[in-house]
């Protein structure tokens, strides 16, 4: 394992060489491969996905036409569909499509273009293959920093979240993680160039984007300062050059658009309501629920937001490597530090894999020691997946 100041992953081990609790040869083999991990992957979201049909058939509305077609998809299609330009009244002012960034539409617009497919189909593909591409690259991570099972578990962790369903509908968080897992893994294996190009792409696809540049740059930081003054590779000025490109090029553009190129972008998301203000807005909110009381998704928010917070924490015990401790701390800063749509920071934290490699590790050494304690963990899991999946798509109110 790494020291929290070091990027330079551990050399790869051998399966079983991690996270021991029983002699070899006594304990049950947990899957380990890739194939295995992305099997129970796509097996975990296609049971969701039927979960979430069955509830849409009994309230007689249509699956797809809700995993693509609801809340923020509805804008990202229309994006693609006809460009920028669409504004709308909303309760803090004049709502514009401009606070959505631009590559998950463009990539939309592009199958719709090239192929016969309409835009939530096309939508949802983009999705569904980002999500599958994103967990291999979080399997990589874990493989190299832990071993297979681990890296098997952290896959099928991520994939059974409260707010996995969001991985099954036409939303740009498949895509961000995507580009987040492969560009880490890219910094642990020391490919600056390709890490750096794909932080630029994560800082097209989502505000909190900027996360992947900043562990690129933090990275990058510390293996200057670790050169001590003596010439490092032009492979890293470069992949540190081109990392925060991507957001801020966007966020640049919709300033000139606004004519106000440092502040326009700002603008037009404090006209949504979101704004950062070092998480005031999220305590008065979190105090008026405790006090008051209120719908499900709200208190359920703030136990994944304080949990989440808590495994931060372990995440820095634990000496995870840089690159990671620094994106999964923006992520939890913009989140807890932004006002507004406090039911949907469960979803800005579901690109923060990292944060699950603690409880992973664990459920390994639980598995071998006591399998069945691992079961039950894994099923109320799945269980709490899957139904609060379908009841947040299906019957929730509120913004995903």
């Amino acid at each position: 394992m790494t020291h929290a100041s070091t990027v330079h992953a551990p050399p790869v081990q051998r399966p079983g060489d991690h996270d021991r609790t029983r002699p070899a040869g006594r304990g049950p083999r947990l899957p380990t491969t890739a194939a295995a991990a992305l099997g129970l992957f796509a097996a975990a979201r296609l049971c969701g996905g039927l979960v979430l049909a069955a509830v849409a058939h009994a309230w007689d509305k249509p699956p797809l036409l809700l995993l693509g077609h609801s809340w923020d998809s509805v804008w990202y299609l229309g994006i693609a569909a006809h460009g920028y330009g669409l504004t709308r009244p909303g309760p803090t002012g004049s709502q514009s499509d401009l606070a959505f960034f631009p590559l998950y539409p463009g990539l939309v617009r592009a199958l719709t273009t090239l192929t016969p497919l309409d835009g939530v189909t096309a939508g949802l593909l983009l999705s569904w293959t980002a999500a599958a591409v994103a967990a291999y690259g979080i399997h990589l991570i874990g493989a190299r920093l832990h071993g297979p099972a681990v890296a098997t578990v952290l896959v099928l962790l991520w994939g059974l979240l409260p707010h996995s369903v969001v991985l099954s509908m036409a939303y740009t968080e498949p895509l961000l993680t995507a580009f987040a897992a492969w560009s880490l893994y890219a910094v642990l294996t020391r490919r600056w160039v390709a890490a750096g190009a794909l932080a630029a792409l994560a800082g097209l696809t989502r505000p909190n984007g900027v996360a992947v540049a900043a562990a690129v740059l933090a990275a990058a930081g510390h293996e200057v300062w670790r050169a001590r003054g003596r010439a490092v590779t032009h492979r890293l000025w470069t992949g540190a050059a081109l990392a925060p490109l991507g957001w801020a090029g966007y966020v640049l553009w919709v300033g000139h658009r606004r004519g106000d190129p440092l502040g326009g972008y700002f603008t037009v998301q404090r006209l949504w309501g979101s704004r950062f203000d070092f998480g005031r807005g999220a305590l008065r909110f979190a105090g008026h629920m405790l006090l008051h009381g209120t719908r499900l998704l709200f208190p359920m928010a703030l136990v994944i937001v304080m949990v989440s917070t808590v495994l931060f924490a372990l995440l820095l015990v634990d000496r995870a490597p840089l690159p990671l401790v620094v994106y999964s701390g923006a992520l939890l800063v913009i989140t807890l530090g932004g006002s507004g749509f406090f039911e949907s920071k469960p979803r800005f934290l579901l690109p923060a894999f990292p944060l699950l490699i603690v409880v992973a590790r664990a459920l390994v050494r639980t598995a071998r020691a006591r399998p069945w304690h691992a079961a039950v963990v894994a099923c109320a899991l799945a269980g709490l997946s899957f139904v609060y999946g379908a009841y947040l798509v299906v019957l929730g109110r509120s913004p995903l």
